[in-house]
């Protein structure tokens, strides 16, 4: 498709550059250019890239580290409240950026705008519940000349590779905490969205710059796979912390296997299930499941994307979320009127969509909402499918028992598909056929099947008669399987990007002598 002319995006404050060492360096080209999701001839962002880049952004961190690790934790929070402040200020603009370049309906624009500068809150915050509480120095005697104290120290560079769909909010929340806890940044967005990514390192080079933080701190690079695989090979990156598929995030720990020492903090997709049982409030479970399934062009990775209905309700909840789907408003993300969701990323997410629903259909699927584009709009838009199949099973869609409609695949977009049971058990076996372990959700009012799937759902945020989408910052967010690797973000951000060091130290003289040990003090004569 031709595209027109790429022009600075007005919510930009410099040409397509990258930030390595407190510079800011321009990369004219067309190795890398996002388009606007919604009218795909407009290019909002266009640059080169360049592998080289990745190495100069590396060792521009491990100068910048020392002084900065050395700041007071109160010296960085004034940094970091700093670009609080530049967050909330400049939250339209962020918003425009992000409509241009993701898609996404201006309202959910608006809103994770606003957790740019949340995401500072939640990380500076004392409690006994905070994250700070759970890294904060300590120390206690051990007898009478003797202490005991456990230190937490930053982990050193640390890689942050940030996703598409939320491509301020997720790499935000690593990079607050990462400099927080005194470790220096490389930053790569995803090459979808290149344009969010300057506009987020803008915030972070003024903030710096205005508490005199050395060159270095937050580094910028665009690319594509050749940058990630140049920052991940480097034996000078301490730490990766990643939001994305798990391919990559397998390929981050293929690479990290010379590095035992470095942090890995995965947060990748999921093959979210939503469980109905006859006694829910079916209402609030078709709302839910319709929003939480939907939300996003189905682009989060807490999407619901297996529904579980218990049989005896099935005929009527089933239906109702068909019909629900069906007049969910697809269009313009700027339009004036309510709009639920604009178009997905990219022509290959549309089109992966529409297929992955034809396979359903040839192997035995039944098509109860067709995905289709919209008609006579310019656009990658994509409305919502809903399959359902007979059941659920735990493996891939290319096992080489063949494909089966009930597979176990993240479909990154608005599909929905359907399986009946017929009790408890085994509603929560098929909840649990799956690689994931992100999200899931149960809707009844029995306290005791609520707490058996609390118990026996295996997925790292587990929610009672709300959806699967939508998370708490003052809680863990992750997940285990292919959904990650037990270090979750959220409020538990904090923990993964500092490591805690013990001491002890005696203050006075009386070292002991052990048994079969003889000491002279002559001898120091």
């Amino acid at each position: 498709m031709p595209a027109t002319t790429a022009e600075k995006h007005p919510s930009l404050a410099r040409e397509p550059a990258n930030l390595i060492g407190g510079k800011w360096i321009p990369i004219p080209g067309e190795t890398i250019a996002s388009r606007n999701p919604a009218r795909p001839d407009r290019v909002v962002w266009r640059g080169d890239s360049s592998p080289q880049a990745a190495h100069e952004a590396i060792a521009a961190a491990r100068d910048a580290l020392p002084a900065w690790s050395s700041m007071s934790f109160d010296r960085r929070a004034e940094a970091l409240r700093s670009f609080q402040k530049l967050a909330k200020d400049r939250a339209d603009a962020f918003a425009e950026i992000l409509c241009d370049e993701t898609g996404k309906a201006l309202w959910e624009c608006k809103a994770e705008a606003g957790l740019l500068s949340a995401k500072v809150d939640i990380t500076l915050e004392t409690g006994e519940f905070s994250g700070r509480h759970r890294v904060t120095d300590f120390s206690f005697p051990m007898g009478e000349t003797k202490r005991a104290a456990c230190y937490f120290r930053p982990h050193g560079v640390m890689a942050c590779l940030g996703p598409f769909n939320f491509p301020g909010h997720l790499p935000n929340g690593h990079i607050v905490p990462a400099l927080a806890m005194g470790n220096t940044v490389v930053f790569k967005p995803s090459d979808k969205t290149p344009g969010v990514g300057q506009f987020l390192a803008e915030l972070y080079a003024e903030a710096l710059d205005s508490v005199g933080a050395p060159p270095g701190v937050v580094n910028l690079v665009q690319g594509g796979v050749d940058v990630a695989s140049a920052v991940i090979a480097s034996p000078d990156i301490d730490g990766v912390l990643f939001t994305g598929s798990w391919p990559v995030g397998r390929k981050i720990l293929e690479a990290s296997l010379d590095y035992p020492g470095r942090m890995v903090a995965l947060e990748l997709g999921g093959n979210n299930p939503a469980v109905v049982l006859p006694d829910a409030d079916l209402r609030q479970a078709a709302i839910e499941i319709v929003r939480c399934a939907f939300i996003t062009t189905g682009q989060r990775c807490t999407c619901t994307r297996r529904l579980i209905v218990h049989e005896a309700v099935a005929d009527r909840l089933i239906p109702a979320i068909v019909e629900a789907a069906s007049r969910l408003v697809v269009g313009d993300p700027r339009s004036a009127e309510p709009v639920f969701m604009g178009p997905i990323i990219n022509e290959a997410s549309q089109q992966a969509v529409f297929r992955f629903e034809r396979r359903l259909a040839e192997a035995g699927g039944r098509v109860l909402l067709g995905s289709r584009p919209l008609e006579g709009r310019e656009g990658w838009y994509v409305t919502p499918s809903i399959v359902e199949v007979d059941r659920f099973v735990n493996r891939p869609g290319d096992d080489p028992e063949g494909f089966h409609p009930g597979c176990d695949e993240e479909i990154f977009g608005p599909l929905l598909r359907i399986a009946r049971v017929s009790d408890l058990d085994g509603a929560i076996d098929q909840a649990n056929r799956t690689r994931y372990g992100l999200a899931a959700s149960i809707f009844t009012r029995d306290e005791q099947a609520q707490r058996r799937f609390l118990a026996e759902c295996r997925a790292g945020c587990v929610n009672v008669n709300t959806g699967t989408a939508g998370a708490s910052s003052k809680l863990p967010f992750g997940g285990l399987g292919n959904s990650g690797n037990h270090r979750p973000a959220g409020a538990f951000s904090l923990d993964y990007c500092a490591f805690p060091t013990a001491n002890m130290t005696e203050l006075g003289a009386d070292a002991q002598i052990a048994q079969g040990m003889t000491f002279d003090d002559a001898w120091l004569a």
